[in-house]
């Protein structure tokens, strides 16, 4: 019995213990076993078939944050709600959705066609996708980032000192250059630039990227290029890493370990 199994393409991963494993055999089903519901997110309901909507309709997942993304099938559940993109399944807990709508392509907001994301401010939407174009990053990568790293509030302040939409430390931030960290054009072009710097780094694995970008890459190089084993972080790069697409196998959690 695993705690949570989504599929991936052909491939079924399933989590258990905290390790996300494949199989290598043929799945013939994946059936439920009902407990007392938890509120993490990473404990989500076993995954119901997708519910294919209209070809005709455009379906976006309105976080309560401001931030929309398109979807291509959605399944509600009394708790939250899967949704479907390409071959990813992932579950959003009822508390982070603020709505789900269906619109013809006619009637789409301005300024989304050709783009599946919205933070819901149209100049921060600008400056995420200039930056990440000017620093070779995919936009909504970026997004993902700033939408888990402060659910896109420009004057967002940590109580370990990380500032504005992009979250960056003080140390980080001076040495970028950013020298308004709580102004989005700022914050953003100094974010996507460590991300550049990461990405370079650690060869375009988006998976120590991300766990650089929570924990540091000193803590990367420390446990031998791999994601450390810091609870925090391991939360970090699943969250992010799963909405990105990513898969692969992690190992378990000892402890939350401090942030960059």
């Amino acid at each position: 019995m695993a705690d949570e199994a989504w599929k991936q393409g052909t491939i079924v991963w399933y989590t258990l213990r905290g390790l996300n494993q494949s199989l290598d055999r043929e799945v013939t089903k994946i059936e439920p076993v009902y407990a007392p519901r938890k509120t993490a997110e990473n404990t989500a309901p076993s995954q119901p078939a997708p519910v294919k909507t209209s070809a005709e309709k455009t379906l976006w997942i309105h976080l309560v944050d401001g931030a929309r993304f398109k979807v291509d099938a959605v399944d509600e559940t009394a708790g939250g709600a899967w949704y479907h993109r390409g071959t990813i399944s992932v579950f959003v807990d009822r508390e982070r959705i603020a709505r789900i709508e269906r619109d013809e392509p006619a009637s789409a907001p301005s300024g989304f066609r050709g783009r599946d994301w919205s933070s819901g401010n149209s100049h921060i939407d600008h400056l995420i996708k200039s930056n990440a174009d000017r620093m070779r990053l995919d936009p909504y990568l970026v997004f993902l980032v700033i939408e888990q790293e402060s659910h896109f509030r420009i004057r967002a302040l940590s109580p370990k000192g990380a500032q504005g939409l992009m979250q960056l430390m003080p140390g980080t931030a001076r040495r970028l250059g950013v020298k308004r960290p709580f102004e989005a054009a700022d914050n953003i072009q100094g974010g996507t630039k460590y991300l550049r710097e990461l990405m370079d780094m650690f060869g375009g694995q988006v998976n120590l990227v991300l766990a650089s970008y929570n924990a540091g890459e000193g803590a990367v190089l420390k446990y031998g290029r791999n994601v450390p084993p810091y609870r925090e972080t391991r939360e970090y790069v699943k969250k992010i890493g799963k909405r990105y697409g990513l898969s692969g196998r992690q190992p378990q959690d000892d402890n939350n370990g401090p942030r960059r």
